[in-house]
């Protein structure tokens, strides 16, 4: 993991830090107060936000890196290159291992930009966090794809 101050960083960083951070204005956090907002970057350069959407059952709370990753398979996306996740809070937060499982299913090499109120900028890849993940090779072939072979 690498410590970045935010003027090290490109104009890519700036402007999802500032999708990032409009989406934490948006969360509905009324049971942690912790406001999460997320940006991913696609392949394409594309900005698509989210934040974290709580639940008074709390299991089915969404966090913002998966808020992001659902609006942006919506929208046709499947490679992302970069995800900026920020809080309002004075150091940075990683995200939780299942946002890092569902982000893995997509982009194994991605980039984060973890940020907060204050100066400090971390930068870590995904598969940093999340040795040994769990992907698409570990299991077995579906029958569509013993059919075709």
């Amino acid at each position: 993991m690498e410590t970045l101050r935010r003027e090290d960083l490109d104009s890519d960083f700036w402007e999802a830090l500032v999708e990032a951070r409009k989406a934490a204005g948006s969360a509905y956090a009324p049971y942690s107060s912790f406001a999460v907002g997320a940006c991913l970057v696609t392949e394409e350069g594309d900005l698509i936000p989210g934040c974290n959407v709580e639940n008074a059952s709390y299991s089915l709370t969404v966090c913002a890196e998966r808020a992001a990753l659902c609006a942006a398979v919506c929208k046709g996306y499947r490679a992302f290159r970069a995800l900026v996740l920020y809080v309002d809070r004075p150091s940075p937060v990683s995200p939780c291992g299942a946002c890092r499982q569902s982000l893995f299913e997509f982009a194994p090499d991605l980039v984060l930009f973890l940020a907060c109120r204050g100066d400090m900028v971390r930068r870590v890849l995904l598969s940093d966090l999340l040795p040994l993940a769990f992907g698409q090779d570990a299991l077995p072939p579906s029958p569509v794809d013993r059919e075709e072979a």
